[in-house]
């Protein structure tokens, strides 16, 4: 068998702008309707992320956006220093090193592999990522595990619901772009 061509999927990552944002909230709406029909339906209830806080990343310049053939099928937050949501935990950090936290990746569905890109990029800021997520999210749960992650325990975020935590540090990064 001949190899005849092969398809290189490339994708841009950058700050999101205010010219962004209704292309943004369709991607959040797509993304809830995602994870109520995948089993986690109350995660992200109809408001979430509202406009006002999408309105506020952008503003303080964490809001990323995921394209492939320039047009937007992903969006991400990615804040380097301390999470304020991070501070209490029922269990144990990694480590106190600095670290950069991801937050709220959704995707249009349209393109596999923006959780993979989303972390590629924050590996290039900091070697040192925390996430959470619900207990009922299992497609992110599923992505956290594989792309390396340890559990650390549950935090609980601003209206008080308990979410999983998990941390990735440079001696235990294992490579999400890994044939399976």
């Amino acid at each position: 068998m001949r190899l005849e061509s092969v398809i290189f999927r490339i994708m841009e990552i950058r700050k999101t702008t205010i010219n962004d944002l209704q292309r943004v909230m369709e991607i959040f709406s797509i993304a809830r309707d995602f994870m109520k029909k995948s089993g986690n339906p109350s995660q992200w209830n109809d408001n979430y992320p509202a406009v006002e806080l999408i309105c506020s990343d952008i503003q303080e310049g964490i809001s990323y956006v995921v394209l492939h053939n320039d047009r937007i099928v992903g969006s991400f937050v990615f804040i380097v220093g301390a999470d304020p949501t991070y501070t209490e935990i029922d269990g144990k950090w990694l480590n106190d090193e600095p670290y950069g936290t991801i937050h709220r990746i959704a995707s249009d569905g349209s393109t596999k592999g923006i959780a993979d890109e989303c972390l590629k990029f924050c590996k290039t800021i900091t070697r040192n990522i925390r996430i959470d997520t619900h207990e009922n999210n299992s497609v992110m749960l599923n992505w956290i595990i594989r792309a390396g992650f340890e559990k650390c325990g549950i935090i609980h975020v601003t209206d008080g619901t308990p979410r999983y935590a998990f941390q990735l540090h440079s001696d235990n990064f294992k490579s999400v772009f890994e044939f399976k």
